[in-house]
């Protein structure tokens, strides 16, 4: 089967691979639609672990099952991570801490034809699409779940003033989730293209981010890898005000301790999403409740991945970028 191979991002080679065999408890899911997220366009993360095949937004169809709970034909979004469910963390609500949660993946990657599906992730990882849900907006649940759980972790609540830093495809997800809980969404970018878009998500406002220091934020979101952004959301945040970091810059961040202190400000982060942020990204999705659809800007073949890569890393008038091998 053909799997793209990431070397670097400027480096990804279509290779023939084989098709992977399934055992007892597995499924074999042929690839429909695989959006690239923006950490696989991180460098400085990705490629330590090259060369392998990214790639773990993906829907599909069941071809070859082993497994009791689901049949051949069937439509499906596949979950990359799963937790244990037993652990201390687990136990605790705190799925994405889970050991098993970060160690966890489908073989071989999203970039490919194929891929099969652990026991593990068969059991709590696959979630039936219904017909009324195209391939590629099921690519957009795990997004849109971690953006979910992000908010959870932070307690978003109606009549705060939420501020987003940075609207590429996180921020307007994120401002999409505080829009639906109520929130006053404030949202930054430098880029026009993406203010406009922040706009049409349902912002409240949208300013340039070089004149948001005046804000005055309950919640501050970084949604953006540029260093700055971490300096601007303590300028942002008011007293008892929490910051997430939702993305991360590839270089250690200096946090004002005894601002922080003073101000009593939290600083938090999230990783990932666990199955009941799956579930609920599912049904926002297919209920129509947030509309995905308008975030996805383009589709390519498989074997345009390196086009799908240099649109996403340029960040110019792209957001999702989805393959469709």
């Amino acid at each position: 089967m053909l799997a793209a191979k990431y070397y670097s991002n400027t480096d990804i080679r279509l290779e023939d691979i084989p098709k992977p065999k399934i055992a007892d408890g597995e499924i074999l899911v042929k690839v429909a639609a695989s959006g690239i997220c923006g950490t696989d366009v991180m460098e400085w993360y990705r490629i330590k672990k090259a060369p392998r095949v990214l790639g773990h937004e993906i829907a599909g169809t069941i071809v070859e099952s082993k497994s009791k709970k689901y049949s051949v034909g069937q439509r499906v979004f596949v979950s990359h991570h799963v937790a244990c469910n037993k652990c201390k963390y687990c136990l605790a609500g705190n799925h994405t801490a889970c050991e098993t949660l970060h160690t966890g993946n489908y073989d071989p990657g999203g970039y490919s034809e194929f891929i099969r599906v652990p026991g593990i992730n068969v059991e709590s990882g696959v979630y039936i699409l219904p017909e009324r849900l195209s391939f590629a907006e099921a690519t957009m649940i795990e997004p849109l779940a971690c953006a979910l759980r992000g908010q959870r972790v932070i307690d978003v609540k109606r009549g705060q003033v939420v501020l987003v830093l940075g609207s590429g495809v996180s921020g307007l997800l994120n401002i999409l989730v505080a829009g639906l809980e109520g929130a006053k969404v404030i949202a930054t970018d430098v880029d026009p293209y993406r203010l406009k878009k922040a706009k049409e998500c349902g912002a409240d406002e949208v300013l340039h981010a070089k004149i948001a220091d005046g804000v005055r934020a309950d919640k501050v979101i970084v949604c953006t890898a540029a260093p700055a952004a971490i300096d601007q959301a303590f300028h942002c945040i008011d007293r008892k005000g929490t910051i997430l970091l939702f993305a991360i810059p590839d270089e250690n961040i200096k946090i004002p301790t005894a601002d922080m202190w003073r101000r009593e400000i939290t600083v938090t982060s999230s990783y990932g999403a666990a199955d009941d942020d799956l579930a609920e990204a599912l049904e926002l999705i297919s209920s129509g409740r947030l509309d995905v659809k308008q975030l996805i800007t383009h589709k390519l073949p498989l074997r345009k991945i390196q086009e799908g890569f240099r649109l996403v890393a340029e960040a110019k008038e792209s957001l999702k970028v989805i393959l469709e091998p």
